[in-house]
């Protein structure tokens, strides 16, 4: 664990009669289940699903990944409410792309597929009240890609959330190659992954057709690369070979991500200007951004684009408040849009996350309602070419983790399923 992440890692372990806001509940009537991280109602919020078991020193920064043999994944959330809900959850089996398998509930899972969810806590002396949910995903059978749906009332069309994980099964060997970059302006604001997956352990055929690579960088949805076809096979050695030669198969490396400290509203922390505490819920105005393109790079220990939930206000447990947060980014106006982004906006890029300029100021503004905690976040600007760091900058020294699934699609049964997982973390100073 490097110096400066361990230093924030500890800081946040160390952490451990009002008037409530009504929050519409939103529709009940049956709406189309995507297989992304969502939330169907503005009620749901703080969803996190993590593996327990996993290498961070904050479980709940593990990504949502869990080897076929040892399965520990939870899922948490909050619904904006006074009551307890009878809530359950489903699960979905994917293929490689995301799009629902033609496989049967019981081809992936022991039981009928209908989970409760029985594990609650009511807030404590919260503006807004609102309860929290947990449990533990039931294992499954199979390797894959899943999607967790969470529903109330018994009603699998009243869903809640939707959440992404995965399961693999070890059954290929990946060898990581040197970075070929070494000058110029490709090099200095991309990062490449070379690596070579060799299947012996495995009886795999047509890999050319049956084998679908994908690599995410820092648990994000929004720029996943699905689908990457091998450089080179190499049959005789069972070998697919990753050597990307081209601007096409790279990652813009990005910049740290920006940061603020709202686990206090009695003594706000870092990049937080001011907090009004006259409204329910309180304001609280982070200080206003600029853009970092252009800037040298700085380094600075993030959670990748993650948060961590905290309260140094109320040691009671759930007695963290939700408040509500306004980001304030200086530009001139772009013809493109404007998103903000992060773990907390499930790294969508639509009307929940998205920007609206303020001419009087000169800014781009946005309002989210979050629970007290430490965030990181970035702004970032969409358009036909896809996701621009038109904001952050691209510096090859950025700290990236990249994690690497292979998928394969058998004769039977007749699905993806993910046979390899691999994480490499670039730029890691112990490395």
């Amino acid at each position: 664990m490097p110096c400066l992440k361990r230093t924030l890692y500890l800081l946040l372990l160390c952490c451990p009669a009002c008037v409530p806001v009504q929050y519409a509940s939103g529709p009940k009537q049956a709406v189309e289940i995507e297989t992304t991280d969502r939330a169907y109602h503005n009620t749901v919020k703080s969803v996190r699903l993590y593996a327990a078991n996993g290498s961070m020193p904050l479980p709940e920064l593990n990504p949502a990944v869990a080897p076929l043999n040892n399965q520990q994944l939870v899922i948490e959330f909050d619904l904006l409410d006074t009551i307890r809900e009878t809530i359950a959850l489903k699960l979905l089996h994917c293929n490689y792309n995301w799009r629902k398998s033609s496989l049967s509930d019981l081809d992936f899972l022991q039981e009928f597929n209908a989970f409760p969810v029985n594990d609650f806590a009511y807030s404590i002396d919260t503006q807004i009240p609102y309860v929290h949910y947990r449990v533990n995903l039931p294992a499954v059978k199979l390797p894959g890609n899943y999607v967790a749906v969470v529903y109330r009332n018994n009603n699998p069309d009243d869903v809640l959330l939707t959440r992404r994980f995965m399961v693999y099964d070890s059954r290929v060997h990946f060898m990581m190659h040197d970075n070929p970059l070494t000058s110029g302006t490709t090099a200095e604001l991309n990062q490449q992954l070379n690596f070579t997956i060799n299947y012996a352990r495995t009886e795999i055929i047509n890999p050319a057709e049956s084998i679908h690579v994908t690599v995410r960088q820092n648990q994000r949805w929004d720029n996943l690369a699905q689908g990457l076809k091998p450089t080179f096979i190499r049959e005789h050695q069972r070998e697919l070979d990753f050597r990307f030669f081209t601007s096409e198969n790279l990652y813009p490396a990005g910049n740290e991500f920006r940061f603020f400290d709202l686990r206090s509203l009695l003594n706000p922390g870092v990049n937080v200007s001011r907090v009004d505490r006259s409204l329910s819920p309180q304001r609280v105005y982070l200080v206003t951004d600029k853009t970092r393109e252009g800037q040298r790079y700085a380094r600075y220990p993030d959670l990748n684009g993650q948060y961590v939930l905290a309260n140094l206000d109320n040691p009671q447990p759930h007695s963290a408040q939700y408040v509500q947060v306004h980001f304030t980014l200086q530009s001139p106006r772009l013809q493109d849009s404007v998103y903000l982004s992060g773990a907390f906006t499930n790294w969508r890029l639509d009307e929940s996350s998205i920007m609206v300029y303020n001419p009087a100021i000169g800014a781009y503004t946005a309002d989210v309602l979050l629970r007290q905690g430490w965030y990181n976040y970035q702004y970032v600007v969409k358009n036909s070419q896809g996701v621009v760091n038109r904001f952050e900058g691209n510096h090859y020294e950025a700290e990236n983790l990249y994690e690497i699934f292979v998928y394969y699609r058998p004769f039977q049964p007749p699905a993806d399923l993910l046979i390899g997982y691999y994480r490499v973390e670039v730029n890691h100073p112990d490395r």
